[in-house]
């Protein structure tokens, strides 16, 4: 009886620490993969960059880029991968030079550290793929739904960065893709 009793009094003292070191997981757990970020959507209805505010990025003027309305350069419509993901991409030609990647009607899943990728690729249906092509991160994705702008460097080469990738760089996942053609 006094051994069981000796048992249950080594218990108790180390209950303590079993109950702290389960938190501490669970917390890391939780930030890891943000679990409420599946179910959660983050709304985004950026308006088109407009001539004035072409104009105040205050860089000289492109040759031969006229001052008419916004050339589409190329576009493509998203395929779903490891998310369910819709709508289009399109890269245009700003009247001072200046590239952007617009998303329109476009939703994915929200998750964690979510990032913009235009890929050295045709499509991108799997992770090594695009791994392998190489990829330029046009930063955090700003939201899960909606419409939203993305500059493009001006020096990267739309003929080899040719597919736009919704990618979580936490789990190395690809949400979905775009492919990009070029605009008539």
């Amino acid at each position: 009886m006094t051994k069981h009793l000796a048992a249950l009094a080594h218990m108790s003292k180390r209950r303590p620490i079993l109950v702290s070191v389960a938190l501490v997981a669970v917390g890391l757990l939780w930030y890891l993969f943000r679990p409420d970020a599946l179910v959660t959507s983050r709304t985004v209805q950026e308006p088109f960059p407009t001539t004035q505010e072409s104009a105040s990025m205050m860089r000289a003027p492109v040759m031969g880029v006229s001052d008419e309305a916004p050339a589409r350069i190329v576009a493509g419509t998203f395929h779903s991968n490891a998310h369910e993901t819709k709508g289009s991409a399109t890269i245009y030609l700003l009247d001072n030079g200046r590239r952007v990647l617009r998303l329109t009607e476009f939703s994915t899943s929200n998750g964690p550290d979510v990032r913009v990728y235009l890929v050295a690729a045709a499509d991108v249906q799997k992770e090594d793929a695009a791994k392998r092509a190489g990829f330029v991160d046009l930063g955090a994705l700003k939201g899960n739904v909606g419409e939203q702008n993305y500059d493009v460097p001006e020096a990267l080469d739309l003929t080899k960065y040719r597919s736009v990738s919704i990618w979580c760089r936490r789990f190395s996942v690809n949400f979905g893709a775009a492919p990009l053609t070029e605009s008539m």
